[in-house]
């Protein structure tokens, strides 16, 4: 049985997040605004949208892939917990410095996003003078060689 997700629109003009194909991972949102984002910086734009996402689950904010290949446009933040019933926005960083990568202009109505929803696991954490010995240890960053 599939599960509800209620999307309430907070201005006409918004859209609600929408899937191209049934079975894809993320459900796309929209930009609710015009903005320009110059390179090196990031801009907070509105969806337009509230959700109403179920306890134990959350929506977690992703890159478009278009974007971020095609423009250099990353999403940074990015969780929607169940109990946040505010507008959802997406705060988008422009990668591209001054030489490389011009200004990127989102139009309102524009897929800025996609968001997946997700369980999320009921557990506590407990805090203990040490931990468990793995083969990896404290290898960090780099750690594998690879």
């Amino acid at each position: 049985m599939d599960q509800i997700i209620s999307v309430q629109r907070l201005t006409e003009s918004a859209q609600a997040p929408t899937r191209a194909n049934e079975h894809d991972a993320g459900w796309d949102l929209y930009a609710d605004e015009d903005v320009t984002i110059s390179p090196s910086t990031h801009r907070t734009i509105s969806t337009g949208i509230s959700l109403e996402i179920p306890e134990g689950m959350v929506g977690l904010i992703w890159p478009r892939s278009g974007l971020a290949v095609k423009n250099g446009i990353d999403v940074f933040a990015g969780v929607v917990d169940a109990g946040y019933r505010g507008e959802v926005k997406v705060c988008l960083f422009n990668a591209g410095s001054v030489w490389s990568v011009p200004n990127v202009s989102i139009a309102k109505g524009d897929r800025i996003a996609q968001i997946l929803f997700q369980p999320v696991p009921s557990f506590r954490l407990q805090e203990v003078d040490s931990l468990s010995t793995t083969q990896r240890g404290e290898g960090g960053f780099g750690s594998s060689g690879q």
